[in-house]
């Protein structure tokens, strides 16, 4: 016998007697306590897993009706550019051709959806008249016409001092350079030797000043000196980490035509959203089933296995 066994074995010879005689007494109690802490944790985890299954369910519903609905927005943003912009056209004049769609088109719905709330959908877009006259629901429509007709397009925001929007162009990739293209006023900034202009040539205000001075309407103070991409300030306390967490995984995010496309395009913005969380609701699922099955003794049968026997039982024409 090892000395911890002695130990051990004199201690319990030391202990009391009338210990031992109470110990019977308690002893219901607590296999009742245990026994009431077991099925509570029990139905606890019963109820998150259903949960989880559930809004799995509903998530998988989601992004099948997302991906249909971004479909069928492809779909008619591919037959609406290929009405307006000609297929072999270069970059600038596919630009020229959206430009002059939106200036002088055909005749379109002047009454439609609440002009101060924000639309994103292009079947709204670049349908109503209402729409095209706002920089944000024009650049919108523009943005959407450009990526259908094959041209790399984002939004631009022109920030006052106070860090609010006054004014929101797009930019096109064309040669390597970004130039600005404005669907609100139907205009595309030149310089003076006609060369297509930027948002760095822009911020100079005698270049702004000569190439917007001809245009109808123009507000002076829609200038260049403040730009960017994506103001996610608006979400407030959460914004400033979104932006470090996404600076940090996605590098030049903010610049990326997708982002814009995401912004601008509701059906792609609802697909992705609905596959994130259907991949997240899938990996609760399996961490789950991974804490049930390890601490719990959950066994449930997994969804392949389902699938087999459902399978099996359809072609068994024994039965």
């Amino acid at each position: 016998m090892s000395g911890h066994s002695a130990f051990g074995a004199a201690r319990a010879a030391e202990r009391p007697s009338q210990s031992n005689a109470a110990i019977p007494a308690r002893l219901p109690e607590e296999r009742a306590e245990v026994r009431a802490a077991a099925v509570q944790r029990h139905r606890v985890f019963l109820a998150v897993w259903y949960a989880i299954n559930f809004l799995l369910i509903i998530s998988m519903l989601a992004a099948m009706y997302s991906i249909v609905w971004e479909f069928s927005t492809r779909r008619y943003l591919k037959g609406f550019s290929d009405a307006i912009i000609p297929a072999t056209a270069a970059p600038e004049e596919k630009i020229e051709a959206i430009v002059n769609w939106m200036a002088r088109g055909p005749s379109r719905q002047t009454s439609g959806p609440d002009i101060s709330s924000p639309d994103r959908d292009p079947t709204d877009t670049l349908n109503y008249n209402s729409l095209l006259r706002i920089c944000g629901t024009a650049t919108n429509a523009f943005i959407n016409l450009a990526d259908s007709g094959g041209l790399a397009a984002r939004r631009l925001l022109l920030m006052g001092s106070n860090r609010m929007t006054k004014h929101v162009v797009a930019e096109v990739l064309i040669d390597g350079r970004w130039i600005i293209v404005d669907p609100a006023f139907r205009t595309i900034p030149r310089g003076s030797d006609g060369r297509l202009l930027t948002s760095h040539d822009l911020a100079d205000p005698a270049i702004f000043s000569a190439a917007m001075r001809n245009v109808p309407g123009y507000q002076s103070d829609y200038t260049y000196d403040r730009t960017a991409h994506v103001r996610i300030s608006r979400l407030r306390f959460v914004g400033l980490p979104l932006r470090k967490a996404l600076d940090v995984l996605l590098p030049g995010w903010e610049d990326s035509t997708t982002m814009s496309l995401l912004l601008e395009r509701s059906s792609l913005a609802a697909m992705v959203f609905a596959l994130v969380l259907v991949f997240f609701l899938s990996l609760m699922r399996v961490l789950l089933r991974w804490y049930g099955e390890k601490r719990m003794g959950f066994h449930s049968i997994r969804i392949r296995e389902q699938v087999r026997r459902a399978c099996v039982a359809f072609l068994d024409t024994a039965s």
